[in-house]
């Protein structure tokens, strides 16, 4: 959904912890989401989730009360395929959820227990399924001759779930480019490339983009990075101390509901 000329600004929305929390939207959210979408504001749900299919992110926002387009949803997945083609890369150790395999394209993919060579690993939230012996053996993988390319779908470090605060991926990753002496390509959040790709899919420039998430380095920070306008809100994993760092988001929200009149007073006036 490319932008016309007259467009001023595009958003890029996080989604778990802007929009919604666990099973729950947050309040407001859908009023927020139903302004963009009557403003014609362009818009693109960007997310590090990949512990399910885009198609099963769809059946969530329909079970929460709104609704969105596969090509409005940007996942790691969508950046990894592009990665992998643009590398040429055909085999790959996928270390992900089952269901998130079929978002992967083009590819012929190795199951961790498969004992073959392959040209990449690639490493997504597993969340509780993470053990020794599945990390264990993405480092044996990864210890093979010619050493196959780690890849992380996000950097993640934690993310707040049911239970409080829980690790994401970046932890695990870290371990595998410890022990097998590795630097990871990330194609999820914050790596730069996840922006471009994402602002390539708007068609508009960082400069023309808003960056509206929970997370003050993954979002605000990383976006801040490509030229791209953070907004940090105070739900999800945002703690106060957040801000007591360096990284100063370009605006400060209570959440995603107070998005349309700051909008309007801040950017259309």
């Amino acid at each position: 959904m490319p932008a016309s000329e007259a467009t001023r600004h595009a958003l890029l929305i996080d989604l778990d912890g802007v929009v919604y929390q666990g099973g729950h939207l947050i309040e407001g959210a859908l009023e927020a989401l139903d302004w963009i979408r009557t403003q014609q504001v362009p818009h693109l749900f960007v997310t590090n989730t990949t512990s399910r299919p885009r198609a099963a992110l769809l059946e969530k926002f329909e079970e929460l009360g709104f609704s969105a387009r596969l090509d409005e949803v940007m996942t790691p997945v969508v950046a990894a395929n592009q990665w992998l083609v643009e590398h040429r890369i055909r085999k790959a150790a996928l270390f992900v959820p089952a269901a998130t395999q079929q978002d992967f394209s083009g590819i012929d993919a190795v199951a961790p227990e498969q004992d073959v060579a392959a040209d990449a690993v690639i490493v997504g939230d597993l969340g509780e399924a993470w053990d020794f012996r599945l990390l264990n053996r993405a480092f044996q993988f990864l210890m093979q001759e010619p050493q196959p390319r780690l890849i992380a779908l996000g950097m993640t470090r934690y993310w707040r779930g049911r239970n409080g605060l829980q690790l994401d991926v970046a932890p695990f990753v870290k371990a595998l480019e410890h022990a097998a002496d590795c630097e990871a390509v990330v194609v999820g959040k914050p790596a730069p490339a996840f922006f471009e790709a994402s602002l390539a899919i708007l068609g508009v420039s960082a400069s023309q983009a808003l960056m509206i998430g929970d997370d003050i380095v993954g979002d605000v920070d990383a976006a801040q990075r490509c030229g791209i306008r953070g907004i940090q809100v105070r739900t999800g994993k945002f703690r106060e101390s957040d801000l007591d760092g360096k990284i100063k988001p370009f605006a400060l929200l209570d959440s995603i509901a107070g998005l349309p009149a700051w909008w309007e007073r801040e950017l259309e006036s």
